[in-house]
């Protein structure tokens, strides 16, 4: 069963850097590794506290930014609304092995404390592999943001609990 544990920056960023330089070496567009450092990462909406890393059986398997707010992709969202998942990374040893699904329950937990009501995400939206992955796991396309240089953003959502 994965568990996941946060404040876990550098070992969190060290598996985005192995994930990016795996996706790199089969010319999958991944993020590059400058990208990938605690001083780009960490934000006002990104801390410490916001990295984490799942386990199974003692065994780092994958890691993740989840934030609170996401004023870029999501503004007037209010604070602690939704969990917003970023840099979403699993091993290659562990690909095709439902991590998925079971990072989205372990952030259904996260979720409770805060009374987040949904887990949001956003990424390209001709990545196909990535949309499928997703869509499998719940998640809504409720947005397709087009920008002028023909590329575009999904934002995707899955609602985890409904209004009281």
């Amino acid at each position: 069963m994965l568990k996941i544990r946060n404040n876990e920056v550098e070992k969190a960023i060290e598996i985005m850097r192995e994930v990016a330089a795996c996706g790199r070496a089969k010319g999958l567009r991944v993020w590059l590794d400058e990208w990938l450092t605690k001083e780009e990462l960490v934000t006002r909406e990104a801390q410490l506290e916001n990295f984490y890393v799942g386990s199974i059986d003692d065994e780092d398997v994958c890691s993740f930014i989840l934030q609170w707010e996401d004023s870029e992709w999501w503004p007037g969202a209010p604070k602690y609304e939704a969990a917003y998942l970023h840099k979403f990374c699993v091993r290659r040893k562990y690909a095709h092995r439902y991590i998925t699904s079971q990072v989205v329950e372990a952030i259904k937990e996260e979720c409770s404390k805060f009374g987040a009501r949904y887990i949001r995400l956003d990424t390209s939206y001709d990545e196909e592999v990535v949309k499928k992955i997703y869509l499998n796991v719940g998640f809504e396309i409720i947005k397709v943001i087009k920008f002028d240089n023909g590329k575009e953003m999904a934002l995707y959502e899955l609602e985890i609990s409904k209004p009281k």
